[in-house]
């Protein structure tokens, strides 16, 4: 059975865990690849802000198999999004023991039914090739609207 909760500050510890366990598979990082402390830190500041929803999927022995987290974001209304209330999907990710399970589908409801709670508009997310379908599946369209500026400092 997986047990599924709307991660908390109490969470931390598994919250940091799993980003970090899932930056190193998708980065393909060496397992005792060490990161950096401001990064770690900044996670948490991240974690702990009430602008962020992160839903975290546990096995039956509490270990942390899956987490997913949306970013609430304010602009400036508009026609097409008259609250200015968007969210931004992201660390979506499922241990590779426990895929195919329906994990990431049941977080990413959650998620969708919180944004709701939260007259969110619009969920924007970044998502590999492999990774469309399954966004898809949900609603999510191809968008020819954005345009990025990636800052260097």
């Amino acid at each position: 059975m997986i047990n599924y909760i709307k991660a908390t500050s109490e969470h931390i510890e598994k919250l940091i865990e799993s980003r970090l366990k899932m930056l190193k598979e998708v980065n393909d990082l060496p397992k005792d690849y060490i990161f950096n402390a401001d990064f770690i830190e900044d996670s948490k500041i991240f974690f702990e802000n009430p602008n962020q929803t992160t839903i975290l999927a546990m096995n039956e022995s509490g270990e942390t198999i899956g987490c997913a987290s949306l970013c609430y974001l304010q602009i400036m209304p508009t026609f097409s999004h008259p609250t200015g209330k968007r969210a931004h999907l992201m660390n979506v990710y499922t241990d590779k023991r426990f895929r195919h399970r329906g994990i990431a589908s049941e977080m990413l409801r959650m998620l969708i039914a919180e944004a709701k709670t939260r007259h969110v508009t619009e969920i924007s997310l970044d998502t590999t090739q492999s990774g469309r379908p399954f966004y898809k599946s949900f609603g999510f369209t191809e968008s020819s609207e954005c345009m990025v500026l990636n800052l260097k400092y």
